[in-house]
This record gives structure tokens, sequence and C-alpha cells, in this order.
């Protein structure tokens, strides 16, 4: 029986599966199935588009094929099981690869008859479905052009369903799976990036310690639980094997509490992964309420250059904070932990970037937001970039609404409310915080190295390191795609820079 994982593309609170990127659910998806094909939305897309070989611009929404339109074509005509494997949570701008809508998605799928299954984030719902669907309405919606609807914790359940196995609803453990997580790896072979250029996650650990703050559904998807460092270093020495170069610790809640903070465990973890001498070995995830000087040492001992750690801060304000459960109860615990990292991981490494550096993530529409809200976080992203405590970018995005979360029953009432203050807000950051910030953390005539070039806007090539948020660099030339370069830091836009080879 032929099986295919269509690969729609995830980004989740906890885990990015956008090429480069290749995401755990895929991953894990094929440890279950028998010998699939991996195809992706852009394949589908493919059959439908006329594609123009002259054209000057990249078609980011058909550049991840696998194949060509007639082996696309006969892979889905024997299609027996179709497990579609999508959704989007934490949107963001992607400068090659286009996640799917639900609704392309659901049209691109029509017309086979087979067997099909939805697996993974975008069973709690995707910022792709437009908002006009309550969750619940949005869920009964899909049971309309799906057999079954899995979320990422029930691969036990795709076993059963997929092998005609009987199935008890019960709570996966990292024991029961880890058989699946180790068998699926071969399907990085399929993926258009690999060998060179695909970047893997790695799941630590599931759950949050915190519990759930209001917008997330990390703290209800599952209970916490740890991988153990065994069995992720296992996975990464197969893949290694297979000539994956680029690993990141980015499907978890916060790298810095990977055994509940053990120190030991962090240092065998990371001492055991840098063992296997990856070409990018980055983090993700972490509560600015867990960083010290201990656990940060060893990121920035351990890890390659370049490296981020994206602070779930979501806002500046105390109420607002409080009215929403999340991590940090006090701005000046950021600012702490914005100072532990810079202390330690400023120094660029051979790349020419900082080591280590934080990210800063910000929602806009949570619960108790007011004008002053917005006001209250200016003050403290431009307190960093006036007192030089470094952060490698700004993430602002709009709250969406997921099944289970505290945010179904707020609904988008605070969104509605201040709407017509974020283009200001988001303006007033990318031109007083951002622009200031590139320009003293890559001053002109800074040389970066080993970097892809990625896609064509007409004789503007971009370019960027293969890592966690990387620094989009564009090039005023027609250089050919894939391959990889230095280049020399000349001037700088709100949010990227601009460059030349060296």
């Amino acid at each position: 029986m032929v099986h295919t994982i269509i690969d729609a593309y995830s980004d989740e609170a906890s885990g990015l599966g956008v090429p480069p990127y290749l995401g755990t659910h895929v991953r894990y998806a094929a440890g279950v199935l028998n010998n699939p094909y991996y195809l992706t939305i852009d394949d589908l897309r493919k059959l439908h588009t006329k594609e123009n070989k002259r054209a000057m611009i990249t078609n980011k929404k058909i550049k991840n094929t696998t194949r060509s339109s007639e082996e696309i074509r006969k892979i889905l005509s024997k299609t027996k099981v179709l497990v579609v494997v999508g959704g989007v949570h934490v949107p963001g701008k992607y400068l090659s690869a286009e996640p799917a809508t639900v609704r392309e998605l659901l049209q691109l799928i029509k017309p086979y008859n087979c067997l099909k299954i939805l697996f993974g984030p975008a069973a709690y719902g995707s910022e792709a479905h437009g908002g006009r669907r309550t969750p619940k309405q949005y869920r009964d919606y899909l049971k309309n052009h799906f057999h079954e609807i899995l979320t990422a914790g029930q691969l036990l359940k795709l076993d059963a369903v997929v092998n005609n196995k009987d199935y008890t609803l019960k709570r996966e453990t990292f024991t029961d799976i880890e058989p699946f997580i180790q068998k699926g790896v071969e399907i990085v072979k399929q993926h258009p990036d690999y060998p060179n250029f695909i970047m893997l996650e790695l799941e630590t650990g599931r759950g949050c310690g915190h519990g759930a703050c209001s917008f997330c559904t990390e703290g209800i998807k599952h209970a916490v639980e740890f991988r153990s460092v065994k069995n992720i270093l296992s996975e990464m020495r197969l893949l290694s094997k297979l000539g994956v170069k680029h690993f990141r610790f980015g499907k978890q809640s916060c790298f810095y509490s990977y055994r509940n903070g053990d120190v030991t465990k962090i240092e065998k973890l990371l001492k055991g992964a840098h063992a296997l001498k990856p070409k990018v070995l980055h983090i993700d995830n972490v509560d600015p309420v867990h960083v010290d000087v201990a656990r940060t040492k060893l990121v920035v001992k351990y890890c390659t250059p370049g490296n981020i750690a994206a602070f779930g801060v979501e806002t500046f304000d105390k109420e607002v904070m409080k009215q929403n459960n999340l991590n940090v109860h006090d701005p000046k615990t950021v600012i702490n932990a914005v100072k532990i990292i810079n202390k330690y991981g400023l120094k660029r490494g051979s790349n020419g970037m900082p080591t280590f550096l934080p990210g800063i993530n910000i929602i806009l529409g949570l619960a108790g937001e007011t004008k002053q809200t917005l006001e209250l976080n200016k003050e403290y992203l431009k307190y960093m970039l006036d007192n030089d405590l470094f952060i490698r970018r700004i993430n602002i995005r709009q709250v969406g609404i997921y099944l289970g979360t505290q945010m179904e029953k707020t609904g988008l009432k605070y969104l509605r409310k201040n709407k017509r203050h974020y283009y200001r807000f988001r303006h007033d950051v990318r031109e007083q915080i951002d622009h200031p910030m590139l320009q003293k953390l890559f001053p002109q005539g800074t040389i970066l190295k080993s970097l892809r070039t990625e896609v064509h806007k007409g004789n503007t090539t971009f370019c960027r390191h293969i890592g966690t948020y990387p620094l989009i660099i564009g090039i005023k030339e027609r250089i050919p795609l894939n391959q990889w370069v230095n280049i020399k830091i000349k001037k700088w836009m709100l949010r990227s820079a601009v460059g030349e080879l060296a």
C-alpha cells in the first residue's frame, strides 16, 4: 500500500517546519508509515502552476518541489493513505517558502480518492483559516474533508489508523514513540534542501512547566516530559550519518528548562551534540525567568555562532502579563536575562555573527492590552537599544485563537479595540529600534561568512546563514542560487541589510 506525506509546513510556538527546516511531525509520521513518499505543498501547487522559467523573481510558492510533475502525479494516483502535516500558529514572513492556507490545502487534495489524515498543529487551528470560524467551527469544517484529524500528540493513533491496529486512547510518552522517531529519519533524503541546506529541529521535551499562557497550546497539548540525552543524541547521530549538518534544539517551550534545568544533563546533551561536529548547532525558545550564567556559558561553549534564544516576553505591561498568565511577571526579569546573554554571547564567532544573542517576541491583542501597553513595549525596547543591550531580532505578531486556550474565551476583543494603533507601533519599533540596533550590531564593513544564496528578486540576490532567525542580506547582483558566499555589510534596511561579495 502506498503511503504519502504532504508537507504543508508548520510554524508553532515550540517548533518550525518551513523550509529549509523539516519539522518533527513529518519525521515522526514517516516512522509510522510504510516507506512513505514525501511531497511538499509546492509539489501540489506545481501541478496547477504554469512556471515561467524566465521570471526574474523566485516563486517561493513552488520553489521547494521534490520531483517532476509527472512523478508527482504518478505518486498521487497510486496513494492509498495521504497524511497531511501543517498548521501555522505563530505566522511569520518566510523568505523562500509559503505555508499552505487551509482553504488552499483542501482544494489541492480534493481530487485524490484515498484515506486522508490531518496530523499536527493544524488540528488545533491555524492562522491560515482566516479567523472567520471559532476553533470549534474550524474543527467541524475539517471533519468534512479528512477521515481523521490528529494532533501531534496522537502518533500512536496515527499508527493504529494506518496499520489497522486496536487503539485505546492514552497519553503518549516518549517511550511509546521513540522507535517511530528513530525509524523516521530516512525521510530527510526526499527533502528539497537535502543534504547541504536542510535544517532539522530535535525535540528535547514536551509541555510547559509554567502552565498555560493565555494564547499558547503548548501547555495543553502535553504533560511535561523530557526525552533522554541518549535518545536525542541517537537521533542526531543517525541524521548525521545521512549527511545532515544543521541542527537546532528547538522543539521545546524552554531549552534552559531541559530536565527541569539540570545543568549536568544540559551539558551532557550539548557536549554530545558538539562531538558530532555539526556545521550548525543552535537552540530556540528560552523563558527569560530561567536565564542564568551557568546554562548560558554552556550554550556559548558548545553551540555554533549566530545562535539566538527566542524570549517569549509577549508584553512589557505588568497588568497584561498577569491577566494572560505569562511566564514573565516583571519586565526587569527580561532586562536581566538580556544582560546575562550579552555578557557571554556578544563576541563574534567564525562566521562573523555574535555567538549568542536573545530575541524578543511581542504579541498584540492579549487580554488587558491598552494603547499604553504599546508605549511600554516601545519604552523597554528603546531602553535596551540606548544601553547597548543587544537583541538580534524583535518578532511582532497578532494573537491567534486556538482550541482549548484561555484566548478562546477572551476572543478578539482587545485585538479589534487596539488594531488602529498597531501600524504606528510596528513602524516605530522597526524604524526607531530595529534599524539602529542592526547598525550597532553590524557596522559597515562587517564580514559575514558562509551564507546561502536563496532567492532572486530582479537583479538582487537574497542570502542568509542556515540557522535560527538568520539575518537576511540583499546583494545587488544576480548570483546563482544555492551557493555559499561571504559578504561585506554596506548598509541597513529596517530588519535586514545590504551587502556585497567579500
